[in-house]
Order: structure tokens, then sequence, then C-alpha cells
């Protein structure tokens, strides 16, 4: 336990817990939005394809600056959110909207990719004996696309934990509040002497990615093993 020292746990356990927030906040929208692109055909529908993947092309700290620009307390949703009582700028909660907003895209495709493996005509079957389209969904679909739904999470969780750009960018790097592990390692660079507790904190940061990774390469397995009904 003495492995970490209190500033490098204090990173580590406020990265979890952004990155907890940011994965369970964003599923259910991740979702829906996974159905709709998978499943509609709607006017927009490319627009709103690239502005979901939008995160993995701008770089980061553009990413940042918009999200300061839209949630910051001058921002048209920060200063209504401001209004009653929620800040998300410089706070440890804003951290989490964007460790959200950057992993979004790879918690999107995902969850599309195993929606568009399960054959649509065991859904119309479903809805010819009269189930409603959200009981098909939750009933024929949604036990079908779990296994990609828990890859999408955990992929979402590993790159929320690695966000570093966008969040430094809305949120600052600020101890015990939006310090993360990534912007630890960065503050750790920076001062005399703080190469190993950087050093240290890169190995946490490599574990628990490559930990997902192979999650996500397990449940992945999982999948094609059920589509080809192996």
């Amino acid at each position: 336990m003495d492995w970490l020292g209190p500033e490098e746990w204090q990173a580590v356990a406020l990265s979890l817990r952004v990155s907890l927030w940011a994965t369970l906040a964003s599923l259910p929208l991740g979702i829906f939005t996974a159905y709709a692109l998978a499943r509609w055909r709607f006017p927009g529908h490319g627009l709103v394809n690239g502005l979901v993947h939008l995160p993995l092309i701008l770089p980061p700290v553009v990413t940042g600056y918009l999200l300061l620009l839209t949630f910051g307390t001058r921002g048209p949703v920060g200063s209504a959110l401001q209004d009653i009582g929620i800040v998300l700028a410089f706070r440890w909660t804003g951290a989490a909207l964007a460790a959200a907003v950057m992993a979004f895209p790879l918690m999107v495709r995902a969850i599309r990719l195993s929606i568009e493996a399960v054959d649509p005509k065991l859904e119309q079957a479903a809805a010819t004996l009269g189930a409603s389209r959200l009981w098909v969904f939750a009933t024929v679909t949604l036990p079908m696309i779990l296994p990609g739904i828990l890859a999408g999470a955990i992929l979402a969780f590993a790159k929320a934990m690695g966000e570093f750009g966008a969040t430094i960018t809305f949120v600052s790097n600020i101890p015990g509040q939006t310090r993360t592990v990534p912007s630890a390692i960065y503050a750790f660079l920076q001062v005399p002497g703080g190469e190993d507790a950087a050093m240290r904190l890169v190995l946490v940061s490599v574990v628990v990615a490559m930990t997902a990774l192979l999650l996500s390469e397990v449940i992945a397995r999982k999948i094609a093993a059920r589509v080809s009904g192996t």
C-alpha cells in the first residue's frame, strides 16, 4: 500500500470516480444513440453520426475549449446550470463530463456493432406478435447486445481513465478536485524529482488500459460466437 504516495492515491481515486460516473451517466444515451444509428433512417443521420464521432477527430484541447465555452459559468448551458446551483467548470463533475464526451464515440461504436449483428427479422417477428417497440428491445434486442454494451462500457471507462487534453482545458489541474492520473503525471513531470511518481502512475495507467482491452477482446469473441451460433 506504500507503493503510491498520498497525492498519487488521490489522483487514482479521483480518476476511478470520474471514469465510473462518466461511463454510467453516458451509458443510457450511448445505447439510445447506437440503436438510432443502427436501426433508424432519418434526415440528418449522417450529421448525427459525424457529431458522435467528432471527439475522435478533433484535438482534445479543442473539445475541452468547446466544453468550456458551452458549460463554463459564462456559457449558455453553464450559466443556466449555475442558476440552479450546478457548476461544472473546474469541478470533478466537469472532469467527468469531459471524460464522457471523449469516451462516448468508443462506447457508441461498440454497442452499434453489436446491434447491427442482431438479425432484424427476430425483432420483426416479435413485433408481428403484438409486442411494442420498447418491449421488443427489452426482451429480444437487449439480451443479445448485452456483451456489446459491456464491451462499450469497458472501453469508455478505460478511455475516461486516460483522458487528459479536454479535461485539463475544461477543468484545469486542481489537486484533489480535478487532478486525475494523466494530469498528475503531467504535474509530476514539471517538478524536479517527480519522475518516479510519474512512472508509478504510468504503470497504473498501463495496467488499467491493458486489462480493459483484454476484457473487451474476450467479450468481442463471445459476441462473435453468439452470432455464429457456436
